[in-house]
């Protein structure tokens, strides 16, 4: 089979459609990349494995600067520090490499720069990764094809980057492309690829570069737990069954439409809460008229009580740490299943006589999510069940079935909101309420009285908080 020739007419290949070919005609996914890009560019297969390793030259030089003289103004001389077999982060050789030479690009990113991709950031774990490779014992064709991967997911990155934030970046390509690399080196399948890239992309999605690249050092855990979420998801990947439903080009294209909302709606609050600890260089604000800088000193002092409030509110709503822990949650999700549920809980104990009819009302992301928390919220208003109640969770809909009772899943265009609304030979009950995570709620109406309900909420220690 000459695969250069069965691509020719589908490129360019997305994410998807690359391990889609790999797992169908039995190559390795680094053949298809290579194919695709003999194709593009007419070299030949070595000229593409020598051309896409020496856009690291730069990069790897930096990480010898890093770990050695290099100073930066977010990490210092971390890179030297970790340069030092006392100071080992992790017991796996291979992943502890490939942490130290992450953080040592980083550094070295601060005094010579570094190639690019989406950006600086997910530069250095690539670099790490490779640079890892090679002080390991693999093969030059071996780093050279992990190169070549690498690229590959880093150049979508790279189109889906707008904006700022880590999560087209360091963090969020960074997880992506080192789960791919792992799973490569360690002989797994184009399947196991698609989910390890799945599992490592799904818990960056719209998280913003919190440093700002002003910030000390915070970026060395993002870009470190690019790292250790991509080996992770790797290992899960290889090694267990663990089901992974969603296609990785469904995935990126999520992450690549959530990336300039975060930046939108998040990184301003960012700033804000940041700013006060951003690091300059005095020669730089020697520059700044002084109006400014007493400006920015008052709307720092203001963000700082802003924090202190913040803080003493979350301290004052904690309870004793000996009742901090809820009751268990079944369903995995105190938020999806438990808060319903506890509405449910509620409408149940209000109603009187033979149950009828119950009726559901779910904010949009809850009744997305209904495959998990209709049979909580059921088992809640027909039988008081409480969130733990696992046995009854399994059973619930098919009890449900066989007394009849009629069931309205409508879903709610207010945001948050849960309703339960109970039909009986009696009369009507309701309860109108918030979702909160934790099983908590907010409790907004309720019949016959939201008095009443509170009361009940209180006998079955159901946490209601304020809106």
């Amino acid at each position: 089979m000459d695969l250069k020739k069965s691509i020719a007419s589908k490129t360019p290949l997305t994410l998807g459609e690359t391990l889609e070919i790999a797992e169908k005609d039995k190559v390795k996914v680094v053949d298809v990349i290579l194919a695709e890009a003999q194709n593009e560019t007419n070299k030949t297969k070595e000229e593409v494995l020598t051309e896409s390793y020496n856009q690291f030259a730069h990069n790897l030089k930096a990480i010898d600067i890093g770990l050695d003289t290099g100073q930066s103004l977010l990490l210092g001389s971390t890179g030297a520090q970790l340069n030092n077999e006392e100071n080992t982060l992790f017991e796996d050789e291979f992943v502890n490499k490939i942490l130290k030479y992450t953080l040592a690009a980083q550094v070295g990113n601060h005094e010579i720069g570094l190639n690019p991709c989406a950006g600086t950031g997910d530069s250095c774990p690539y670099t790490g990764f490779i640079k890892a490779m090679q002080d390991t014992g693999y093969s030059k064709n071996e780093v050279r094809e992990t190169t070549a991967l690498i690229l590959k997911i880093g150049s979508m990155f790279r189109v889906g980057k707008i904006t700022t934030g880590c999560n087209m970046e360091g963090f969020g390509a960074g997880a992506a492309a080192i789960a791919a690399a792992a799973v490569h080196i360690n002989g797994g399948s184009p399947k196991d690829m698609e989910r390890a890239m799945v599992l490592s992309i799904s818990p960056t999605i719209a998280v913003p570069c919190t440093p700002r690249v002003m910030v000390p050092g915070l970026c060395a855990t993002h870009i470190g737990g690019a790292i250790l979420i991509g080996v992770l998801s790797a290992q899960l990947a290889i090694k267990t069954d663990i089901e992974v439903n969603v296609p990785i080009d469904v995935m990126l294209a999520m992450a690549t439409e959530a990336h300039p909302i975060s930046a939108k709606h998040i990184v301003p609050t960012v700033n804000d809460f940041m700013r006060p600890f951003f690091k300059t260089k005095q020669e730089v604000e020697k520059l700044i008229d002084q109006p400014i800088k007493e400006q920015e000193k008052l709307d720092i002092q203001e963000t700082l009580e802003t924090s202190k409030q913040v803080a003493k509110k979350l301290a004052k709503g904690a309870k004793p740490i000996y009742e901090t822990l809820g009751e268990a949650v079944v369903g995995g999700s105190s938020q999806a299943v438990g808060s319903p549920t506890n509405t449910g809980r509620i409408a149940h104990h209000l109603s009187k006589g033979q149950i009828k009819k119950v009726k559901i009302e779910l904010y949009g992301e809850l009744f997305d999510r209904r495959g998990i928390n209709i049979p909580g919220t059921l088992m809640g208003a027909v039988f008081g069940a409480s969130t733990n109640d696992y046995k009854m969770y399994r059973q619930v809909m098919e009890s449900i079935e066989r007394t009849g009772i009629e069931v309205d899943i409508v879903k709610a265009k207010e945001h948050q909101v849960q309703k339960v609304t109970i039909e009986t030979s009696e009369g009507t009950y309701a309860v109108d309420a918030l979702n909160r995570g934790g099983g908590r709620l907010v409790l907004r109406d309720a019949t016959p009285s939201i008095e009443q309900a509170r009361k009940v909420a209180q006998e079955l220690s159901i946490v209601v908080v304020e809106e």
